[in-house]
C-alpha cells in the first residue's frame, strides 16, 4: 500500500518508536452494574426513611428492639455502599466495583434477615414479597432482584477490565539511536 506521494504508508507501531494501540474494553457491564446499584440504593433507602418518617409522636428508635436497629442499620448501609458504588463506578474507579458487591451483599443480608429481626416467619414474609401485596414487600424483592444483578454484573471480568483500563499516552517520535540530550536535527 502506497502513501499519498506514492512513497509506503507507514503504520504507526512498535518499529517506528509508537507503542501498538491498545483496544479500550467495553464499559457495558460497569455501567448495567451501577445502575441496577443505584436502583438497588433507592429502594433499600427508602424504607428505612419511610419508618422514620411513619414514627408515632411519642414513639422514639430506642423503644425498638435491638435486631430491628440493626435491620434498620442494614438497610441504610446497602442504600449508602450501592450509591457510593454506583457513582464511583460511573467515574470508572475500580473501587465502586467493591462498593457494588458489598452493598448489594448487605441488601440481600439485610432482607434475609429480616423476619428474624421483627419475630415474623419466613412463611408470611415470603407470602408478603412474592404476591405483590404491599409496596414495602415489592421494594425488599426488588432490594434482592437488583442487588443480585447488580452483583453479578460487579463481579464479571469485563468490569474489572474497563474499571482498570487507562490508555497508555503517546510517547513523541524519536529515532532509536538519538538520546534527548544529543538533540536530533
Amino acid at each position: 500500500m502506497t502513501g499519498p506521494y506514492g512513497y509506503p504508508a507507514q503504520q504507526p507501531g512498535p518499529a517506528y518508536g509508537y507503542p501498538a494501540p491498545q483496544a479500550r474494553p467495553s464499559g457495558a457491564t460497569a455501567i448495567i452494574a451501577a445502575v441496577l446499584g443505584l436502583v438497588g440504593a433507592l429502594a433499600s433507602g427508602f424504607i428505612p426513611i419511610r419508618y422514620f418518617i411513619e414514627l408515632p409522636s411519642g414513639f422514639s428508635l430506642s423503644n425498638l428492639p435491638g435486631f430491628a436497629l440493626v435491620e434498620l442499620v442494614l438497610y441504610l448501609l446497602a442504600a449508602l455502599f450501592l450509591l457510593m458504588g454506583a457513582l464511583t463506578t460511573f467515574f470508572r474507579s475500580l473501587v465502586g466495583a467493591i462498593l457494588l458487591i458489598l452493598g448489594s451483599l448487605l441488601a440481600i443480608v439485610a432482607v434475609v434477615l429480616e423476619p428474624i429481626a421483627f419475630r415474623v416467619p419466613y412463611r408470611i414474609h415470603l407470602d408478603i414479597l412474592l404476591r405483590f401485596a404491599t409496596f414495602d414487600g415489592v421494594l425488599r424483592l426488588a432490594m434482592v432482584v437488583f442487588g443480585l444483578l447488580a452483583l453479578l454484573a460487579a463481579v464479571l471480568p469485563p468490569t474489572f477490565r474497563y474499571l482498570r483500563w487507562r490508555p497508555v499516552p503517546v510517547q513523541p517520535y524519536r529515532p532509536q539511536n538519538q538520546s534527548p540530550q544529543q538533540g536530533g536535527w
